[in-house]
């Protein structure tokens, strides 16, 4: 079985912290995902790579119990890689917390995102990333799974509807309109068998990716667009990217660099009411121009003298 470097995949140091991880995953998530990626093995390969890696890396336990590994993997190959193998044995029980739970169902075509590698379902148990959640000291009266997601802005702006595959079961999953990061998604009763053979129930937990257009704070978006100068003095129109389309913004005249521009309703829906939406802010960005012909150096000296009197 091959050995994955987590860290190498996401391009960060064996210290990083969790912001550093989370902002590589971010990063690679938003390149490589499968709808900005259409029909591209390669992208959707590595897309699952970071995934997975992010899995590990962003969670206390699962990333100590991964470092404990991988110092013990790299003392083995300091050693030559002795013959009969690294003993993968004493590290495929889970991490310390229960990681580990048996289930034969099959999840590797969970939204058609392929699963995790034999090395993840090897070292943190076959199902996946699932973990039983209890209170401790206390026995759940029936354990509960949860598996993040990742999603886009814009399928987090419609909602809409995938198809996974579950021990031989083709489900249908809904991802709300208006759904955030940490937006958990519940699947009853489809998950391994509890307490008195009754199935147990699995949510998924969204993680919206980042978009190049668009800053998300609560429902709100936040873009920039680009005028230039003449439009921000006199006055006029730009186009602006909404997950709509784009729409026409009036600048008024006097515009200052830096000023956002409010386009109501033009937001991400409430999770709760989708008939309500957050608000749209574009912040005007001027484009000063470079080379002047001589009437207008003129014409802005003139000005400057002006604004002197």
């Amino acid at each position: 079985m091959e050995y994955k470097d987590y860290y190498q995949i996401l391009g960060v140091g064996r210290q990083a912290s969790q912001d550093e991880i989370k902002k590589a995953y971010r990063k690679l998530a938003l390149k490589y995902h499968p709808d900005r990626n259409p029909n591209n093995k390669d992208a959707e390969n590595t897309f699952k790579e970071a995934n997975e890696a992010y899995q590990v890396l962003s969670d206390p336990e699962k990333r100590a119990h991964y470092d404990r590994l991988g110092a013990d993997y790299s003392r083995w190959q300091r050693q030559g890689a002795p013959s009969g193998g690294f003993d993968w044995g004493q590290w495929t029980t889970g991490q310390p917390g229960g990681v580990h739970v048996e289930y034969s169902g099959n999840i590797d075509d969970l939204f058609g995102q392929g699963g995790f590698s034999d090395f993840f379902q090897q070292v943190f148990g076959g199902l996946g990333g699932f973990e039983p959640r209890g209170r401790r000291g206390r026995v759940a009266r029936q354990p509960v799974y949860e598996q993040p997601v990742t999603v886009s802005l814009e399928e987090a702006f419609r909602g809409g509807t995938r198809l996974m595959q579950l021990d031989g079961r083709r489900l249908e999953v809904k991802i709300p309109a208006g759904a955030r990061s940490g937006t958990k998604v519940r699947m009853a009763g489809v998950g391994p068998a509890g307490r008195g053979g009754q199935p147990s129930d699995i949510y998924l937990v969204i993680e919206v990716a980042d978009d190049p257009r668009f800053k998300r704070e609560g429902d709100d978006l936040h873009t920039e667009v680009e005028v230039d100068l003449y439009t921000a003095v006199l006055g006029g129109e730009v186009r602006v990217p909404t997950l709509d389309g784009q729409v026409v913004l009036k600048v008024p005249a006097g515009t200052q660099p830096g000023q956002s521009i409010r386009l109501k309703g033009r937001g991400m829906p409430l999770l709760k009411n989708n008939k309500q939406r957050g608000d749209l802010f574009a912040k005007i960005n001027v484009r000063l121009p470079k080379n002047l012909t001589d009437e207008q150096r003129r014409f802005f000296q003139e000005l400057a003298g002006g604004s002197k009197t």
